[in-house]
């Protein structure tokens, strides 16, 4: 066969669309060199998108790995504390897993370690003597306190919110939101991560790559993580005697190189490579502007808390995160460690809480005071909650077990209600009592904010048509939404 028809033969029909939109790219790159650009396009093998008007236009997603104890910050169960020291009921446990720490040992039920009081407009039970400056906010915020999950372990447990596949080799949501809508920035990455953990290192967790992995998805989708000491990225700094025009004629010269073996192979991942050396040119100027502080007001940086100017706290990430969503980021995902208190619950709760609390709460407010809460979605929670019982033997240092089977979480704006609480558990914070929300129902929820019909935004892989959401059932929480 004629090389020429052989090789037209081989192109799919994504290769055919990303060559052409790779020539289009490279015949106008010269007028974009320097220029300002306004916008990254979603990927052309994308279904279109949105499939209806979007409430939220970004997502800010603060993490907080380990799963916090909602029995003693969000849902006050008074029975705990009638029952305290008393053994779980048997048809309470029956047929529930635990961690392999609690599996085979007796149950006594341990009331909250804090102090809760109404707060707001809505009237919002919340532990006020931990979580101060989240209780000044509650009219702001969405809560959600019938969350389930399937997981009873950190790691699978995480992946499943984050890509809605226990096991690892999905799509992070970032990276499905950014193949779908692209992004309002060509400067940015359009999807971000920062991590943080607890300053006493107390907890184990490990902060995996595929918890913003691009799966399937070609790899230009994977979030960029900044990092939390030095440099937010590597290699910003050209090496001595390298200027930027040497350095943008080295780049044209890879791109032409590259070019050629794309037209060669017709392999995505090639495209995916030009399209990130063309990222990296262009981080090497805008993110030492995105990291410089000084034109933030000091009331601003005050809200943030004392941990604002430390690199790689929860309280800097919370900055980084509003100046990333003004600049037109699509997903910023912060990941913070060190709520895995087993053993530690009497002290490293109330640390976690001082560490994490001003900011989260000062996050909304700055994105609120500047306009963005509107179409931003702030999500705050875990993988789990905490057993309504006591880890450790009556005496010993107090502690909570992983809870899968009913816990909590908050979002603010981005077109969910506000000074609303869905969903309860029972009087023990054991079950869902009324209206469950399992991961895949969040997932689906947080698209159609997007705009995002769930159900028809795939992507076809090994013979399947893939989501974010997975094959079983899942459904959009219109209770929650504006």
């Amino acid at each position: 066969m004629n090389p020429i028809h052989e090789h037209a033969a081989l192109v799919t029909r994504r290769h055919l669309l990303g060559k052409m939109g790779l020539g289009v790219g490279a015949a106008a790159l010269s007028t974009l060199v320097g220029a300002q650009t306004h916008a990254a396009l979603p990927d052309p093998a994308a279904p279109t998108l949105p499939n209806f008007p979007a409430k939220a236009k970004r997502v800010i997603y603060l993490f907080q790995n380990g799963g916090p104890s909602h029995v003693d910050l969000f849902d006050h169960k008074p029975k705990l504390r009638e029952l305290a020291g008393q053994g779980l009921p048997d048809e309470l446990t029956a047929g529930k897993r635990f961690s392999t720490m609690t599996a085979n040992q007796e149950k006594a039920f341990l009331p909250e370690i804090t102090q809760f009081a109404r707060h707001g407009e809505c009237g919002k039970w919340i532990a006020d003597n931990f979580l101060p400056r989240t209780a000044e906010i509650v009219d702001d915020l969405c809560f959600v306190q019938s969350m389930k999950t399937t997981q009873v372990n950190h790691a699978p447990a995480i992946t499943y919110f984050l890509t809605g596949s226990e096991l690892p080799g999905k799509p992070s949501m970032g990276a499905w939101l950014t193949y779908g809508l692209g992004s309002e920035t060509e400067n940015l990455p359009a999807f971000t991560v920062m991590t943080s953990r607890d300053r006493q290192a107390s907890c184990g967790q490990i902060f995996y790559d595929f918890y913003w992995g691009n799966g399937f998805l070609p790899s230009k989708y994977q979030g960029v993580k900044f990092r939390g000491a030095g440099d937010p990225v590597l290699y910003l700094s050209n090496p001595d005697g390298i200027t930027r025009s040497t350095r943008r004629t080295q780049l044209d010269d890879l791109a032409a190189l590259n070019q050629m073996n794309l037209d060669r192979l017709g392999d995505p991942e090639i495209s995916a490579r030009i399209a990130q050396y063309e990222m990296a040119y262009k981080m090497q100027s805008s993110v030492p502007e995105l990291t410089d502080m000084r034109d933030e007001p000091q009331h601003v940086l005050d809200m943030y808390g004392p941990q604002v100017h430390e690199k790689g706290s929860f309280a800097y990430n919370c900055l980084m995160a509003r100046r990333l969503a003004e600049r037109g980021c699509r997903f910023i995902q912060l990941m913070h460690a060190g709520w895995d208190q087993h053993t530690n619950l009497d002290t490293q709760l109330e640390i976690q809480c001082q560490d994490t609390d001003a900011p989260s709460a000062a996050l909304v407010k700055d994105l609120q005071q500047r306009g963005l809460l509107e179409d931003t979605l702030v999500i705050w929670g875990g993988e789990f909650g905490r057993t309504p019982f006591q880890q450790n033997r009556p005496g010993a240092n107090r502690g909570r077990d992983h809870h899968p089977y009913a816990f909590s979480l908050w979002m603010a704006g981005g077109g969910v209600k506000r000074g609303f609480t869905y969903g309860e558990s029972d009087d023990f914070g054991f079950n869902v009592a009324h209206n469950p929300v399992e991961v895949h129902d969040l997932q689906a929820t947080i698209l159609h904010l997007l705009g995002i019909d769930h159900s028809r935004f795939t992507h076809r892989f090994q013979g399947l048509d893939q989501r974010l959401t997975g094959v079983e059932e899942a459904s959009v929480v219109h209770d929650l939404l504006v």
